[in-house]
């Protein structure tokens, strides 16, 4: 099974970085990256080339001029610039504890979508972790982020380095196994199955969309939260606009009610909606 890592990012080439070399130390290193670039400047090229020439990773950089929030139509053109079977979702932002790469391809089954955790660092915390602090993996153990300031709580038990708690964590846990943009993974074959993201969702639940069309086309999610966990950077979201995500309820509502296993606008409309 051949896999890739596909990263929507724009215009956070400090998050990149630290992202990077998250996966740059996966315990599973038989992956490339696809970086998804919703029209960065050149400040994340350079980035992306300093980690390519410095690191063991095999990245590919997809990039659309920044006509606005386009994250959609950026992810789909980053599932065409990869033939890997088997495709892992997250953000430039949310660095990847070092075994997620090898809990995704430990779990992966025909007919299934994995559904992995986050942690939410403070502002305090992202800003003070180092590249060092990322490669030596004290950016996922927990004693460490408590001795920087942040006391996450039961929310603790999502960064368990015991195999069969996660795995009983994950069991028990009430969160259902949904499509989310920061840790999920699926087959290509489904993907392209389903149309890919719709072009007509922008921010606020376009990753969710995707998973309830995959579900109507008969997978199934599994939930990994706790064996697949990454540490979401703290930043702003000047895109976010409830009208916006108010009408991408509608569409994911309307998902439902019809069963859509496609996106309307999806990867084949992409070139002609341009």
């Amino acid at each position: 099974m051949t896999i890739a890592v596909i990263l929507a990012t724009y215009n956070q080439p400090h998050w990149l970085e630290r992202v990077l070399w998250g996966y740059a130390v996966q315990t599973h290193a038989d992956f490339e990256i696809v970086i998804a670039d919703d029209g960065s400047g050149p400040e994340t090229a350079e980035v992306i080339e300093r980690v390519r020439s410095t690191s063991p990773l095999r990245i590919t950089h997809v990039w659309h001029e920044d006509r606005g929030f386009r994250k959609s139509e950026i992810l789909n053109r980053g599932i065409l610039a990869t033939d890997a079977q088997y495709l892992i979702f997250s953000d430039g932002d949310c660095i990847p504890r070092n075994d997620l790469v090898a809990a995704h391809a430990r779990h992966a089954a025909p007919g299934r979508f994995l559904s992995g955790g986050y942690l939410k660092l403070p502002a305090s915390v992202s800003e003070l972790i180092t590249l060092e602090d990322i490669r030596s993996g004290r950016v996922a153990d927990i004693a460490w982020l408590r001795r920087m300031g942040w006391h996450p709580g039961r929310r603790a038990l999502r960064l368990t380095r015991s195999p069969r708690l996660a795995a009983v964590l994950d069991a028990v846990t009430p969160t259902a196994p949904t499509w989310n943009g920061h840790n999920a993974s699926t087959w290509r074959d489904a993907l392209i199955a389903a149309n890919g993201f719709d072009l007509d969702m922008p921010y606020g639940g376009q990753d969710r969309a995707l998973g309830e069309r995959l579900v109507n086309l008969g997978l199934r999610g599994r939930q990994i939260r706790h064996r697949a966990p990454c540490m979401h950077l703290d930043h702003g979201r000047p895109y976010r606009d409830q009208a916006r995500i108010e009408a991408n309820l509608a569409i994911r509502s309307r998902i439902k009610r019809n069963r859509e296993t496609r996106a309307r606008l999806g990867i084949t409309e992409m070139d002609a909606a341009r």
